[in-house]
């Protein structure tokens, strides 16, 4: 999953980042206007994100969102949905009792819950929710696995206790590179861990001495500047946490990422784990589709739960946040541990989104390598003729896709393309020549469009809400926004609403930005992907409203 592996780069080098912080045509826009470009996106005078930001809009709200909330006052008040779109989210769970959540849960009706039955001959007993393909039959889960440049060092030398493999010439060649590829990974992490946790050990030692500075337990950027540095210690521990607060390097943030890093040393690096044993399948087939459990929650849902809130909270309810579709339900399949996801699963999950309905699939998950992508692809095909829309975050290395994918991928190995697929990068509420999210990967092939990606607020587990950045939360925006259009325009097909996304994005193709990964080079936003848009849903709309007549 990796949702913040660049913005962990960027806290580990604080001052750093804060200061530098054959390929595919572009679809072709349909026949109807587009609108007109607005060349660059002005930096917004805001100190903080709004609540909302990502659904408000650029003329009026001045913050770069998707204008959802526009269009739903100006375009569709006083319509109906038309029907209720079933929106499947591949990622790590759900939280099911969210208040906020709850009502807009995709329900298998055909399936009596609890029985141990097979009820609707799907292949799934009591998958009432939807199906967690990392779990086992006796109910066990997976939470940890291994990245996939572990599994592939593993297979390239046998890992710790298995016997090195006779390996043919060419895969020779590319097992060099893989193993190059881990030990690197492997030392960086190590690095990072003991200077992340410097980090966390001073901060630790800052906030007592800031609270009692302060005379408050609540310590926000404004209050801390405010400070007077009477004393050296408070001069220091007021310095670290304002510089850390230039980055979003809360004390919470803080406490995520060396969580994250001991992870990835204990598990996501480590050779010598392997979870896979708790699912019980022939993991060596990647045709055996019948394994798992029904728990769509899992150990973890933090980020399935924050994806679900983007595209569904229930609207008007006066809980916590607004999703963006009107009429949704939420099909969770859970396929996506706390490390990188297998090619098998990922494969399955998606057949199981389509026999079941789906017509939007949200898949907020990346990592470098693919070896079973034969078998995704196949699962992208049979999504692709059954007209079923599916949604991709571009991943958060900061990365020209173009030089080095981020899989699943859309062009298939023998060739040609998944063509009901979106490809999304993250811009940001910044503005200005802080348009692009620091971490989002970018190519003008293989990205579509952008969305708004940084410190969107959602759910997640136990009835609350938190901020998070990453294409993990991009793609459910435009994935949303697909959603919305489908709900009003039935008659769209998928293939109608991904033309209508890309050709009615906001055009910033001239606007000057920082580009993603270390360096600070200033290039045009529109050679960052094939549209050098982002997502509206007040155009998109307006847009369907012409196409569906």
């Amino acid at each position: 999953m990796k949702s913040v592996s660049f913005r962990l780069f960027c806290l580990l080098a604080v001052v750093a980042c804060a200061s530098t912080a054959p390929s595919p045509a572009p679809t072709p826009a349909p026949a109807v206007s587009a609108p007109a470009p607005t060349g660059e996106a002005p930096a917004t005078m805001l100190s903080e994100a709004p609540r909302n930001w990502q659904l408000l809009d650029e003329s009026i709200d001045h913050v770069p969102g998707i204008s959802a909330e526009r269009a739903m006052r100006e375009l569709l008040a006083g319509k109906q949905p038309r029907r209720t779109v079933v929106v499947a989210i591949i990622d790590g769970g759900i939280d099911t009792a969210h208040a906020d959540l709850k009502a807009n849960l995709w329900v298998n009706t055909k399936e009596v819950p609890g029985n141990g039955k097979d009820d609707d001959g799907n292949g799934y007993a009591d998958d009432v929710r939807g199906w967690d393909f990392i779990g086992g039959r006796d109910g066990k889960d997976v939470q940890y696995d291994t990245f996939e440049v572990t599994r592939e060092y593993v297979r390239c030398t046998g890992g710790p206790a298995g016997p090195k493999p006779t390996l043919a010439p060419a895969e020779q060649v590319r097992c060099a590179l893989i193993v190059a590829d881990f030990e690197k990974q492997r030392t960086e992490t190590s690095q990072n861990l003991q200077q992340y946790r410097a980090i966390h050990d001073a901060l630790s030692r800052a906030i007592p001495i800031l609270k009692q500075a302060v005379g408050t337990d609540s310590l926000t950027p404004q209050r801390v500047r405010a400070i007077p540095p009477s004393r050296p210690d408070v001069a220091q521990a007021r310095q670290l946490f304002l510089q850390l607060a230039e980055n979003d390097a809360t004390p919470a943030a803080i406490e995520d990422g060396l969580k994250e890093l001991e992870s990835r040393v204990n598990y996501a690096l480590n050779p010598a784990y392997d979870p896979r044993p708790i699912v019980g399948d022939n993991y060596a087939d990647p045709t055996d589709r019948h394994y798992g459990n029904p728990d769509v929650m899992g150990p973890d849902a933090k980020h399935g739960t924050h994806v679900a809130g983007i595209i569904g909270a229930v609207r008007g309810n006066g809980i916590g946040i607004d999703g963006i579709a009107s009429a949704v339900r939420l099909m969770m399949i859970r396929a996506v541990p706390d490390g990188d996801e297998r090619d098998k699963d990922i494969a399955n999950a998606i057949r199981y989104a389509v026999d079941n309905g789906a017509n939007v699939i949200n898949m907020s998950f990346g990592k470098g390598y693919s070896p079973y992508k034969a078998a995704v692809d196949d699962a992208a095909r049979y999504a692709d003729s059954h007209g079923v829309l599916m949604v991709h975050a571009a991943g958060n290395d900061g990365e020209d896709l173009g030089k080095k994918a981020s899989f699943p991928t859309p062009a298939y190995l023998s060739g040609g393309r998944a063509q009901n697929w979106i490809e999304v990068g993250a811009s940001s509420w910044k503005g200005g020549e802080n348009l692009v999210a620091p971490f989002s990967n970018y190519g003008r092939d293989q990205v579509d469009l952008f969305a708004p990606g940084v410190d969107i607020l959602s759910s997640i587990p136990g009835n609350t809400y938190e901020r998070d950045s990453g294409t993990s939360m991009a793609a459910p925006v435009v994935t949303g926004v697909a959603a919305l259009l489908m709900d009003y325009y039935p008659t769209l097909s998928a293939a109608d609403v991904k033309r209508i996304l890309i050709a009615s994005a906001t055009r910033y193709t001239q606007q000057r930005v920082t580009q993603p990964g270390p360096g600070g080079t200033k290039v045009a936003f529109g050679s960052l992907s094939a549209t050098g848009g982002i997502v509206n849903a007040y155009n998109a709309v307006k847009m369907a409203e012409q196409v569906a007549r």
